[in-house]
């Protein structure tokens, strides 16, 4: 537990803009009903499980165009 304590100031940096594309990338698969491939769920599923990659490979692979 202490060293996670100590680790705390270097994860945040990291944590935080990533929490923070998570609810971006959650609230457009919600929003959103085109996608290059995949569906509503799969796109949910990937962003929710795959916390750290997941938003990223959504935005870059998964969203659809604003049809």
């Amino acid at each position: 537990m202490d060293t996670l304590l100590e680790m705390l100031p270097l994860l945040i940096p990291i944590l935080v803009p990533d929490a923070v594309l998570a609810v971006v990338a959650v609230l457009h698969v919600l929003r959103h009903p085109h996608y290059r491939f995949g569906s509503k769920a799969f796109w949910l599923v990937v962003v929710v499980v795959f916390l750290l990659i997941g938003p990223i490979t959504y935005f870059v692979a998964g969203k659809g165009g604003e049809q």
